[in-house]
């Protein structure tokens, strides 16, 4: 076993592990996949303010998330497809989070169910995922379906009422169900560990839908469901319908622009997440963490502004709270995570993730993850808003 140190090692060993067709769906974006680059490579520029004679005891990341206390300003973001990233991904995820204090969100598109995660932590509160689709009674039947399970918070997400162009799943055949092409198959016969998880789990179908819409019994009947169910009329009007509807914290993701914002708090959301969902729907769209800084100057003292997109260590953690982020989601470091070693794996990233945010934090001069602003950062390394 090689000695993990970064998440990058996380994700060298997924991509031996985990089958082509499934670690690219994970590992790519829209188009020229510049907007998914550019999410991880702008956090590079942003430069601390190294400061020295501090005193850096009693250091503590510990902070809230939407009034939830948390082990540090990160959740594991909603992610579709994950148990195909390594077999009852969702529930391994979910266990890993309640075990290090941090909240998961889990997909609407997961592989696990929203009853399968519940059990499978034992009925602790986690988050929920909801893509609006055409057909009503299943959205209402998925609210009841995440209060049924204790889900302490719902994420609306509001950048997929169409969906982005990804090449890589084009070229491998991903679809619902998978295309099991010749060269798949070679593939994944070249990935044991991944094929004995599989073979060992009745999971391996998108458990929220099938067997919950009528007519929808099966991976092939899945597919024609999903083609024309996301429905490009999702508007302002809806979001107030589902807030009502569910009655709970509500999250609004996909979040990129001043005026979005501005309407998010119309909305009686409890906070919005900055987000172009990894790079995976527009193509040559702001990247997440320069987004951020205009959200929070217009916005965020009227609601919670949190932030995903490219997060790939505790640094950058530290450097989208500096920018005003009450708090953070990682998706693909999770998912890495999660194809190389499974909940250990998880486990690990997060535990990497939180060493590496309490010691920049703490060359930085600060020891409370709440009392850190803008001052850590040098002047003119960062976007302002």
């Amino acid at each position: 076993m090689p000695v993990i140190t970064n998440i990058e090692d996380l994700r060298v060993l997924a991509q031996k592990r985990v089958p082509r067709m499934f670690y690219d769906y994970a590992d790519s974006g829209s188009w020229t996949e510049s907007t998914y680059r550019g999410n991880q490579a702008d956090f590079q520029g942003i430069k601390f303010r190294q400061r020295v004679a501090v005193n850096m005891e009693g250091r503590t990341t510990r902070t809230q998330m939407i009034g939830q206390d948390v082990a540090m300003p990160v959740a594991i973001a909603p992610t579709g497809l994950t148990g195909m990233q390594h077999a009852d991904g969702e529930i391994l995820g979910a266990r890993a989070a309640k075990q290090f204090g941090i909240p998961f969100t889990l997909s609407t598109m997961s592989i696990c169910s929203i009853e399968d995660v519940a059990k499978g932590t034992d009925g602790h509160p986690f988050w929920f995922q909801l893509y609006v689709m055409k057909d009503r009674d299943f959205i209402n039947n998925l609210i009841d379906r995440a209060k049924a399970a204790n889900c302490s918070a719902l994420v609306l997400t509001l950048d997929l009422q169409i969906l982005g162009q990804r090449h890589k799943d084009l070229k491998n055949g991903l679809s619902a169900p998978p295309k099991l092409t010749i060269a798949n198959l070679i593939n994944m016969m070249t990935k044991p560990r991944w094929c004995l998880g599989m073979l060992g789990t009745p999971r391996r179908e998108f458990r929220n839908i099938v067997g919950h819409v009528k007519g929808v019994e099966n991976m092939g009947s899945l597919s024609a469901w999903t083609a024309q169910q996301f429905d490009p009329a999702l508007n302002w009007g809806d979001v107030e319908w589902i807030k009502k509807r569910w009655g709970g914290k509500l999250i609004l993701k996909g979040i990129q622009d001043v005026e979005d914002a501005k309407l998010a708090v119309e909305s009686g959301a409890d906070a919005l997440i900055v987000s172009n969902h990894g790079g995976r729907q527009l193509d040559g769209a702001e990247t997440s963490i320069r987004a951020l800084p205009a959200i929070v100057s217009e916005v965020g003292s009227k609601i919670e502004v949190h932030m995903d997109g490219g997060i790939r260590s505790g640094q950058d953690v530290l450097r989208a709270v500096a920018l005003g982020a009450k708090g953070t989601y990682i998706g693909r470091a999770w998912l890495y995570a999660l194809g190389a070693m499974g909940e250990a794996g998880v486990s690990k990233a997060l535990e990497i993730i939180q060493k590496e945010l309490e010691l920049s934090m703490a060359f930085c001069g600060r020891t409370d993850i709440r009392t850190v602003d803008s001052s850590v950062l040098l002047p003119g390394t960062f976007p302002t808003g």
